[in-house]
């Protein structure tokens, strides 16, 4: 013990010297006292979360920038140690195309979804719940914490049952179903497997990866499998990260608010186009079985969760 007393000590007597031999208007103690002061803004919003969870749909540029990345790991440590529960599922579509091409394996999409048979499923399967899972969960780790690397099909957490997308041909306006192979949608979510998580340090990364009721493995959007994680575990937040600022209009401007009929009515007019239908489309299910409220945030923007959760602000368009 003495030693360690004697460390505070001197760390006391250095920050003391430093204080005295720094004017009270220098920059530095203007920084110092602006750093002070957005812990004592955070305080509240800390509270708010306490022992909660939130579930983050980690993806897009957020995941594939080194710096973001890194920034998105000491973050979610950071909710951890500050007594939220984080869960975190990840996409990897550039990934996978990427490991595709490399295979000589050409990618095809039919309404908005990869065509996925069973060599590709395979792929898919390899590029998810291996090298992207651990990598992020190397990630949070190296940045102090005790991440757990998870699949759907462990602890049966995600069953699944297989897609039924429809197009629409634009000559004719007929809508036919068509089958995009192993591509599926949750049918039902085993949460205790997360229940168990939640009452330890360790944090959940999740490849949407699941098995079906007979057995067969399926690929889930990584949207659509985090919405389903968070309405089961009734999760407080649920926070979507994409490469937009969020939610825009049709001028291009940033929606900071939506409620559920707004939203539905953006995806009916057109406002909302391409991937953001789907990723409205999870906000509102999720918003009608239990989550508190769903934010769209802007990836790109470093510590995006952090000023979402702990900031009036926000950072990207919030469906409450």
């Amino acid at each position: 013990m003495a030693p360690r007393k004697s460390t505070q000590s001197k760390t006391t007597q250095r920050k003391t010297t430093q204080r005295k031999s720094t004017p009270s208007k220098s920059g530095k103690h203007a920084a110092w006292l602006e750093k002070a002061h957005v812990l004592t803004e955070a305080l509240p919003f800390m509270q708010l979360y306490d022992k909660k969870t939130v579930v983050i749909k980690y993806g897009g540029h957020a995941m594939g920038d080194p710096e973001l990345s890194a920034a998105f790991a000491r973050d979610v440590v950071l909710l951890k140690q500050a007594g939220i529960n984080p869960v975190v599922v990840h996409g990897g579509g550039p990934q996978i195309a990427e490991m595709l091409q490399r295979l000589g394996m050409k990618s095809k999409f039919a309404g908005g979804l990869r065509v996925t048979d069973g060599k590709t499923m395979e792929v898919v399967e390899m590029v998810l719940a291996g090298s992207i899972n651990k990598q992020i969960v190397t990630a949070l780790n190296q940045a102090g914490g005790r991440a757990i690397g998870l699949s759907g099909k462990d602890g049966n957490l995600l069953v699944a049952k297989k897609t039924k997308a429809r197009t629409r041909d634009p000559d004719s306006n007929i809508e036919k179903v068509i089958d995009i192979g192993f591509a599926g949608e949750p049918e039902k979510v085993n949460p205790e497997v997360l229940h168990d998580l939640a009452r330890s340090d360790a944090i959940p990364v999740i490849a949407p990866v699941a098995t079906s009721r007979n057995g067969q493995t399926f690929n889930v959007n990584a949207d659509t499998a985090a919405g389903a994680i968070a309405a089961a575990i009734k999760a407080e937040r649920l926070l979507m990260l994409t490469d937009v600022a969020g939610v825009l209009d049709k001028k291009g401007a940033l929606i900071e608010h939506l409620n559920l009929r707004q939203a539905n009515a953006l995806i009916k007019n057109g406002t909302a186009i391409g991937g953001m239908i789907p990723k409205l489309g999870t906000a509102i299910t999720a918003r009608k079985n239990g989550v508190e409220a769903v934010a769209i945030l802007d990836g790109r923007i470093p510590h995006a969760i952090l000023l979402e959760l702990f900031t009036a602000l926000g950072a990207g368009t919030l469906i409450s």
